[in-house]
């Protein structure tokens, strides 16, 4: 008897809705269909106005992006369902994550805000729907963030070889697997994936992202730039931590170097190379008996960005295996989508979805509101 489970992820990058089908009958997770849908243009820049660090935007308007995104995350559940011909009555419940408008788990009064209403996705897709799965985690005190780790736990751990999970998106994070099961599972934010390139390549040549990194290629890596920039407080700071692109933008860019005396290629090449090495530090730091990096995420897709990596972690003295978390039978663009259908199985069932010593929190907690 099938066991069906959708996770819908729209991630730091702001380029649309992932959904996942996943079946976890006879104990095993199998993904049984993918869905992928962009975001209209005016959709990103509204996201993207409002995860601003300075953003000044009525309520008005943020609620009605809150209901709009509600109903993009209930149209690619009913896209991925017709590609399946799966009725809607046949899926336990539908876990979304939602667009992150803002996080700041270090805070006076720390918050993580995901909006696409859930009460929206319920309603039209007639589907349980679980969400905002990260305040909890933050109400026992965690950093919300990353909570893919569980996941990738489940379905990457190998009991003969340290392993290292490397998701790129927007904000990278690592998750180390250690062999056998007396250690444990740990994981954070590293800092920047794609978020600063991403950014600087829509400034100079109004590019949503650099394809393969081909812009980063033609310009110079700077040294001392990067050197620079990874004297910031965050990349020093021990994990637990997260962070988010509403800190790493290029307002703090701007704050942390002089661009001006800088060609924007050598800028963007310079800040390749700073997710890699930022990447590649919190490799040797944390999880220095890696054998194999698996890499997922966007990041995946940038040539020049793996190339970086897999030349630091030799600089590094690291003797890992770099590759895609598609020799674990898992394309890396799915991996998200297909967690949160996993944490919303783990709290339709009243299990724990965070692990404490990964987020800083000070117990395990069942994650997420349920909307009937």
């Amino acid at each position: 008897m099938p066991e069906f489970y959708i996770g819908l992820m729209s991630g730091t990058s702001v380029d649309g809705i992932d959904a996942a089908l996943l079946d976890f009958s006879d104990g095993k997770i199998r993904l049984v269909d993918f869905e992928y849908q962009p975001f209209p243009d005016e959709i990103k820049t509204a996201i993207q106005r409002l995860s601003h660090p300075d953003a000044l935007i009525s309520l008005q308007d943020y609620g009605a992006l809150d209901s709009r995104l509600g109903d993009l995350f209930a149209a690619a559940v009913h896209a991925l369902l017709a590609k399946t011909n799966i009725p809607a009555a046949s899926v336990s419940a539908i876990g979304s994550h939602g667009q992150t408008a803002y996080h700041a788990a270090d805070k006076t009064q720390p918050f993580s805000l995901q909006i696409g209403d859930p009460n929206i996705i319920a309603e039209k897709t007639a589907i349980t729907t679980v969400a905002d799965f990260r305040r909890r985690d933050i109400a026992a005190n965690g950093q919300g963030a990353p909570l893919v780790p569980a996941f990738h736990q489940a379905v990457f751990s190998d009991p003969g070889q340290h392993r290292c999970i490397a998701n790129i998106g927007g904000i990278a994070n690592i998750t180390v697997l250690p062999a056998g099961s007396s250690a444990p599972v740990t994981g954070f934010d590293t800092g920047p994936g794609n978020t600063l390139m991403d950014q600087w390549i829509h400034r100079h040549q109004n590019h949503a992202y650099d394809q393969n990194g081909a812009w980063a290629k033609t310009g110079t890596i700077d040294n001392n730039l990067v050197a620079q920039l990874m004297q910031d407080m965050y990349f020093k700071a021990v994990a637990p931590k997260s962070t988010g692109k509403e800190y790493f933008s290029l307002d703090w860019l701007e704050q942390n170097c002089a661009i001006d005396n800088y060609r924007p290629e050598d800028i963007q090449a310079s800040l390749c190379y700073l997710t890699a090495t930022s990447l590649c530090a919190a490799i040797r730091q944390y999880a220095p008996a890696t054998g194999q990096v698996l890499i997922c995420g966007g990041g995946i897709h940038n040539s020049y960005l793996l190339e970086l990596i897999e030349r630091e972690l030799i600089a590094q003295k690291l003797s890992c295996q770099l590759a895609s978390t598609e020799v674990c039978g898992i394309h890396p663009d799915h991996v998200e989508a297909m967690a949160f259908a996993w944490l919303a199985r783990q709290t339709i069932n009243h299990l724990p979805g965070n692990l404490k010593e990964v987020t800083g929190a000070n117990r395990a907690v069942i994650l997420g509101g349920i909307y009937q």
